[in-house]
């Protein structure tokens, strides 16, 4: 029985959303035709990549047909997704083939995977979380929906990541380490204690250097 190709729409047009539709070619099930764009209509005049770009309120008419996926780093693309579902689409869930996820984990709809990421045991990752290239999430770690996790951070054991944090290329969280809701973890910051909702962290140790901010 031969699978069903399933059209995907990729949400942005920055230059992750050309990082996500290279590496999405290599996906099987998958056939991107087009890229969406929610704040400059300008755009959709244009190609990216050589397909089109649709303006986010034309895309109701492929609610039954497409699938899609937000590319977009900041943890505010919750705002995006949330205005597609109410259009009707389904969210596709993208994992490279290179990662090696635990098959005793599981990873919400919409999430994208990159390539060389590991995920261990026990880990459940929500809905619309990007991990990015090289990245490690430890086992028995909760990660909440719409949680941006850059390249080569390494979040360790039994950590619980809050919705919408963004955690900064090569940052370390240590073992049993909860981070808020909202945050920001800097580049390279290592990440000894909890962490609150609404603050930004960097440095080694980590420290607050920010607050009441709301994600990236």
């Amino acid at each position: 029985m031969v699978s069903q190709i399933k059209p995907l729409l990729i949400l942005g047009t920055r230059t992750l959303a050309v990082e996500v539709a290279d590496f999405a070619s290599e996906i099987p099930g998958f056939r991107l035709t087009g890229f969406v764009e929610n704040m400059e209509k300008g755009k959709c005049d244009e190609k990216l990549e050589g397909l089109p770009i649709l303006w986010v309120d034309d895309i109701a008419d492929l609610a039954d047909t497409h699938w899609a996926v937000c590319a977009l780093s900041t943890t505010h693309r919750s705002r995006f997704t949330e205005q597609v579902a109410n259009l009707g689409l389904q969210f596709a869930t993208l994992v490279h083939p290179s990662p090696r996820i635990s098959s005793k984990s599981s990873v919400g709809e919409g999430t994208i995977i990159s390539p060389g990421v590991i995920v261990a045991s026990h880990t459940h990752l929500g809905r619309h979380v990007l991990v990015n290239r090289g990245a490690l999430v430890g086992h028995h770690t909760e990660i909440g929906d719409h949680v941006t996790v850059q390249p080569g951070a390494n979040i360790a054991g039994a950590c619980r990541i809050g919705q919408a944090t963004y955690v900064g290329m090569g940052a370390l969280v240590l073992d049993h380490i909860k981070i808020g809701a909202h945050s920001i973890v800097g580049a390279g910051a290592v990440v000894n204690k909890d962490v609150p909702d609404n603050v930004q962290v960097v440095g080694v140790p980590a420290r607050i250097v920010k607050e009441n901010i709301s994600g990236r």
